[in-house]
């Protein structure tokens, strides 16, 4: 199967005051299964990760309720406040939905930049490992170094970093980012998601993406590289098939099986 292992749905009239602002009209709308579908069949995606977007329960109840009633959403990544003295019992709760695959927190939101590498998470870490659920991680560069303590901290977590850790593409910067990302290629437990590059790309061409999508793949190989798509964002950059066939041009042909499809579906669980 192949799969995009991210992507939103979202509803604007549950959004007021969040991201995105209106300015960005591209996407300041409903994005709903029924937009997305067209763009899987003529992709050949046969099922997705749908991962949340919004800091709260209602959004992951949203979701949820948007997997019991769409087939090709295989698994959910919601959210629950992980410092809250009963998250482990919110974690309980959310996991006995069978699409309920892992969580979330938007650390790229969050002031702190260690707000990661806190012993405090450890009861919800512990939940979450019982339950066999996975961390996304929503970071910038600047949160690698947590993040690096994090992946320590709890070896027998899955971590995938979502959309390369945003690497300053745009700025022409690697070094930094590449240096981190290095550490934490080197931890069996943390997965890389080829996802969101093009967004962070900027007004520079596509190809500018692809010295960092390949050091995506050479960092963190065949069997932790997870593609997704990263849309309905993703429509301020380019389109759903153009973004699936550039990714599809730099991961090797003998590696397609696993990054577009059999990682996500190791990584998440997913019962297709």
């Amino acid at each position: 199967m192949r799969i995009d292992a991210h992507q939103h749905f979202w509803r604007i009239a549950d959004r007021v005051g969040q991201w995105p602002p209106s300015e960005l009209q591209a996407i300041h709308r409903d994005f709903l299964p029924d937009d997305l579908a067209p763009l899987l069949d003529t992709a050949g995606i046969d099922g997705t990760v749908l991962v949340q977007t919004m800091e709260n329960e209602a959004d992951t109840g949203f979701m949820l309720d948007l997997a019991d009633r769409t087939p090709f959403i295989l698994g959910v990544v919601g959210w629950t406040d992980m410092k809250a003295p009963a998250a482990p019992a919110n974690i309980a709760r959310l996991a006995r939905h069978p699409k309920l695959k892992g969580f979330r927190p938007m650390l790229q939101d969050i002031t702190e930049d260690n707000w990661i590498d806190d012993p405090a998470l450890d009861a919800a870490v512990a939940a979450m490992i019982e339950h066999r659920l996975v961390f996304d991680a929503l970071v910038l560069p600047r949160h690698l170094e947590p993040l690096l303590n994090f992946a320590r901290r709890y070896p027998d977590l899955p971590i995938v970093i979502d959309h390369g850790a945003k690497p300053p593409i745009s700025e022409g910067r690697f070094i930094g980012w590449y240096a981190r990302m290095r550490l934490l290629s080197e931890l069996p437990n943390v997965h890389c998601k080829l996802s969101g590059l093009l967004t962070e790309a900027g007004d520079q061409k596509p190809q500018a993406v692809r010295p960092y999508a390949e050091t995506i793949f050479d960092l963190f190989g065949r069997k932790r590289v997870i593609w997704g798509s990263d849309w309905p964002v993703l429509r301020l950059a380019g389109e759903y098939r153009a973004w699936l066939e550039q990714c599809l041009d730099i991961v090797p042909d003998d590696s397609h099986g696993d990054v577009f499809g059999g990682n996500a579906q190791r990584f998440y669980r997913l019962e297709v």
